[in-house]
């Protein structure tokens, strides 16, 4: 069953495993305070789910906003990447506790998962992922999941807990994911203009619907806004995933939203198969790869790219390397796992299979990026 409204997203038959993503500003106080009552509150809802036969996974913000106050630090600890690492090791430990305290009073057993970037953009290491998220649900745990800012670096981090619950939904093989928000969902412009108006429901995401994701989280804690939403909601599409924004504020936000049918839901438009849709969902390319416009339509038909098509090629990457496919008008057309490194990439853009030899110094791949090892975004 293909879950088409909000109130599937409660409905064990169209959504058994469920991913529910809860973001610093409603966990914790601007004085570095955790909520206890509304995390109770909502580990309430989480063990209503499992009684309705629902497998829930969290993905849990606020380890740097709560460190930051035990530490004493300035700008919520985000002031640099140090401040936030020290906070982020702190907060951790007070974060979880509370998790495993409050889901224990529901007699439910919380376990811990902290991932990087690197795990979920690594097929290994995500296929590992993936495994332990299946045995801690087979055994009736709720993983709790987080970044670990203690170690992730500027380079290599998600910097938003929104792109990865989208990933840990993919690893955990999720039906939706709902993003716990400080808004009622995607509207159509800044939700403080009085004629702003909710976007229920969302089909496919195009540049019109990106166009009303300039208004981001206002609460100063967290670090994703509606944009970092919009791409969660592609990254979750891909797979066949729904992602619902909802409005957390309340007591009790999820049944809240489904009693009032307020949030948007974005609508899956595909069902890519495990391996492409965790490589759609990579979100740090080594480079840039730009095609002419035929090229662009044979890829969009279900080629492959081949080397007389590239115009371009930005970045320095190896082969195996992620990269991205634009159009020479920028658009971002797919993205893929490359055959060549940038410098033979730069040899051989735009020309013919018969000359790339000499200038490779052996045979030619079949192409600069296969269209089994790429995805259309």
């Amino acid at each position: 069953m293909t879950i088409a409204a909000l109130s599937q997203i409660a409905d064990p038959a169209a959504c058994p495993r469920l991913v529910l993503k809860v973001g610093s500003a409603l966990l914790v106080e601007r004085g570095g305070t955790l909520r206890r009552d509304w995390l109770k509150a909502l580990a309430g809802e989480i063990a209503e789910a499992r009684v309705r036969g629902q497998q829930v996974v969290v993905v849990s913000s606020g380890a740097i906003a709560l460190g930051a106050a035990r530490l004493g630090l300035t700008a919520g600890g985000r002031a640099n990447l140090a401040d936030a690492q020290a906070a982020a090791a702190v907060g951790q430990i007070e974060l979880a506790g509370a998790w495993a305290e409050l889901l224990g009073q529901q007699g439910l057993v919380a376990a811990q998962l902290l991932l990087t970037l690197d795990d979920l953009e690594d097929r290994r290491r995500y296929l590992n992922a993936s495994s332990t998220l299946a045995r801690l649900l087979d055994q009736g745990a709720v993983p709790v999941v987080n970044e670990n800012d203690s170690v992730a670096t500027a380079e290599i981090r998600f910097g938003d807990n929104d792109r990865l619950a989208a990933r840990a939904a993919q690893a955990a093989g999720a039906d939706a994911v709902v993003l716990l928000s400080d808004v009622d969902g995607l509207f159509d412009r800044d939700p403080k203009d009085p004629a702003a108006e909710l976007v229920r429901e969302v089909g496919g995401i195009d540049e019109s619907v990106r166009a009303m994701a300039g208004a981001s989280s206002g609460s100063g804690m967290g670090s994703g806004g509606m944009v970092s939403k919009l791409q969660a909601a592609e990254i979750a599409g891909r797979a066949g995933i729904a992602l619902a924004i909802v409005n957390g504020t309340h007591d009790r936000p999820l049944a809240t939203a489904i009693a009032v049918d307020r949030g948007t839901v974005f609508l899956p438009q595909r069902r890519d198969g495990g391996r492409k849709a965790w490589l759609g969902g990579r979100i740090a390319p080594a480079g840039v790869l730009t095609v002419d416009a035929g090229c662009a339509d044979a890829l969009t038909g279900g080629s492959s790219l081949l080397a007389a098509g590239l115009v371009a090629v930005d970045g320095e990457f190896a082969r195996g390397d992620l990269v991205t496919i634009h159009s020479s008008k920028g658009d971002r057309l797919a993205q893929g796992l490359v055959e060549y490194t940038s410098a033979e990439c730069r040899a051989i853009a735009g020309r013919k299979a018969a000359e790339q030899s000499a200038l490779l110094g052996y045979s030619p791949r079949a192409a600069v990026v296969h269209r089994d090892h790429m995805v259309l975004l």
